[in-house]
């Protein structure tokens, strides 16, 4: 179908960048509609290793790709990269887009993040602190700094002067850190202006020729579900919007553009960061999937939470995407074991059992998961799917109500089964 949304079923980190690079090859155009570089993909292409933080996955595909305004842009980091990816020989002139009315990631926002994470103690989110949340607020009460505004000095450098006056209060009275030099700032951004200018582009009408074209586009979110700003398991959530509706809303286009919603989830369910977490793994097991998986940040090297698949998370993903079907990936992940649980309901403080997603935080904080134990398949998958594991996939599907259409066997590319 023309448009599809890639969208993360779970707390994010759910190999979405794989799907992403396998379903490139066959796509026109490659859209990154929300978060900045807290989130990465690792590709494995032909036995090489990209760790892509800001760029659209579709890059490593040699594919156009686009940056959209709902995301957030660091430009020392994504000169970076850029210049990573054509040290390795990888076009990148002709194929990037990035929206001028994305924001930038300032360098107090970066500071500002670190400070107050540091402020809050045992009560802090658990950001990454890469600046995003300060991004995105500015953002908000309307003093960001845009991309567009790197392609006229004059209203880079007043912005600059207006924002450093009011972020120097803060980190030296509340933080009690060192100020930036507006000057120093202003330059730095000018260099960046540079290397970046010719990439800034209006996304919302490459997004929508490109539709009117019949071209295949395809848009990819950063995070997960549960980490939406709106819909997540607030307030341990990212700053912006991952679900699915987020793709629209970032490339200015009708939600009715959208033709097909494929969520991605692990065959187990991770999470980074603080937060109720009701399926998490006890004992000696959490170690064992943490180092079959190999679940470790693509950007910050933590540890990842890891639990047993949580259905009722997923059946609430399901419904807030609208998602048509499924990649289910890192299923070989569970091959080592001879019985794998699976959370199919919480169970409240009073005893209550329910399989929907709780609206109240309370009872999300409290409850607790009720699991069924399937069996296992206790060898390695190759060609084909053991029986064990097709029994799996298709309680997944049983129990969601969506298909079940790619499984993720490995990390390289071609680790990848199509089912139907």
């Amino acid at each position: 179908m023309p448009a599809t949304v890639i969208v993360g079923a779970q707390w994010g980190d759910e190999g979405k960048g794989k799907i992403v690079d396998l379903l490139a090859q066959e796509s026109d155009l490659v859209c990154r509609y929300q978060g900045g570089p807290n989130a990465g993909h690792t590709i494995v292409v032909a036995g090489e290793t990209y760790k892509i933080r800001q760029i659209p996955t579709g890059i490593i595909a040699a594919k156009r790709s686009a940056i959209g305004a709902g995301c957030v842009v660091d430009p020392g980091v994504l000169v970076s990269e850029l210049d990573e990816l054509e040290a390795r020989r990888h076009e990148t002139r002709n194929l990037l887009f990035v929206s001028g009315n994305a924001h930038l990631i300032m360098p107090w926002h970066v500071a500002l993040d670190g400070a107050r994470e540091r402020r809050l103690g045992r009560l802090q989110i658990g950001t990454t602190r890469r600046g995003i949340g300060p991004a995105y607020a500015d953002k908000a009460t309307r003093i960001g700094i845009r991309v567009q505004d790197l392609l006229d000095p004059k209203i880079l450098r007043q912005k600059i002067e207006l924002a450093a006056a009011e972020k120097n209060i803060w980190l030296q009275r509340v933080y009690e850190l060192e100020p930036f030099d507006a000057e120093e700032v202003v330059e730095a951004h000018l260099h960046f202006a540079e290397r970046l200018g010719p990439f800034v582009a209006d996304t919302s009408l490459l997004v929508d020729r490109s539709l009117r074209a019949g071209e295949r586009v395809l848009f990819e979110g950063a995070q997960g579900t549960l980490l939406d700003l709106d819909h997540g398991t607030y307030p341990f959530v990212t700053s912006s919007s991952p679900i699915a509706a987020g793709a629209a809303v970032s490339f200015g286009i009708g939600p009715n553009r959208i033709d097909e919603v494929l969520g991605v989830s692990k065959a187990y369910v991770t999470r980074v960061g603080e937060g109720p977490f009701p399926s998490e793994i006890e004992g000696a097991d959490h170690a064992r999937v943490q180092t079959l998986g190999h679940e470790f940040g693509t950007v910050t090297g933590r540890e990842r939470r890891c639990g047993w698949l949580d259905f009722v998370a997923l059946r609430f993903a399901v419904r807030v995407n609208g998602i048509t079907s499924l990649a289910l990936t890192k299923l070989d992940v569970l091959s080592e074991f001879a019985e794998i649980p699976v959370c199919v309901r919480y169970r409240l403080e009073d005893g209550t059992e329910i399989e929907e997603f709780p609206a109240h935080q309370s009872d999300f904080h409290h409850c607790r998961p009720v699991f069924e134990t399937l069996s296992g398949w206790e060898a390695p998958i190759e060609e084909e799917l053991p029986d064990a594991a097709r029994a799996y996939v298709a309680f997944v599907e049983a129990a969601l109500g969506v298909p079940v259409t790619l499984v993720g066997t490995g990390a390289e590319r071609e680790r990848v089964l199509a089912l139907g």
